[in-house]
């Protein structure tokens, strides 16, 4: 098999992973993700962001992205499932990989992270949570404000490369997914009737933003 050859096959192979989680994210978000945990919706969740994995890692994509893609999908696999320890779990998980995004996004920053603008709206929301946040959380407070710390990094290491909207506005989208998650788990009731539009709205935008992410900086070039 010559180079053109195996550059097409692995091409081809990509597209179709990459079809794969998109068929498995679309089924979670219709199906799966305002229903009790089950082993079936274990499955589907933790597919998209695992094919995802595969798709960058044999198109020889970057190292820091698939390893990112994985702890998603480990994250994603925990908060799958009932109890406190698979969601501290999840959250570790979700944590490292907001630290591995924030060390690729600054080792490719194209010097907007100076713009005082861009730290101040990222440090009043982080600070906000202190108010409509963390009084909620009970002894899970230091760990959440970690998260928020580690998201707002990631924020503001995606901003910085502000030449790349794929991946601004990915990590926007993670970051706004991360928010209704934060708002469902300790401000909502659990049978609360804006639980399942919730739910629904938060899948789609970290599912829409780890692939924009994947798309703008997965590779060499953007995807599109």
């Amino acid at each position: 098999m010559s180079i053109v050859e195996e550059i097409a096959l692995r091409q081809g192979i990509r597209l179709g992973i990459l079809i794969f989680g998109f068929i498995a994210g679309l089924a979670y978000a219709v199906f799966f993700c305002h229903r009790s945990a089950s082993p079936l919706k274990t499955i589907v969740k933790s597919i998209p962001m695992s094919a995802f994995a595969v798709a960058v890692a044999i198109s020889f994509g970057s190292g820091a992205v698939v390893l990112a893609l994985v702890l998603s999908a480990f994250g994603d696999f925990a908060l799958s499932r009932n109890g406190q320890r698979a969601f501290l779990a999840g959250l570790v998980s979700f944590a490292l990989a907001h630290i591995v995004y924030a060390l690729f996004f600054w080792q490719r920053s194209d010097g907007a992270l100076a713009d005082p603008v861009i730290l101040i709206s990222l440090a009043v929301f982080a600070l906000s949570t202190e108010f409509w946040l963390r009084p909620y959380t009970g002894r899970l407070k230091w760990p959440v404000r970690v998260y928020v710390v580690l998201i707002s990094l990631m924020g503001a290491t995606a901003l910085g490369v502000s030449s790349n909207v794929l991946v601004v506005t990915g990590a926007l989208m993670f970051m706004a997914s991360d928010t209704l998650l934060a708002m469902q788990l300790f401000r909502m009731a659990a049978d609360a009737p804006q639980q399942r539009l919730v739910s629904i709205a938060l899948w789609c935008l970290y599912f829409v933003g780890q692939f924009l992410i994947v798309s703008g900086v997965g590779w060499y070039t953007p995807l599109f």
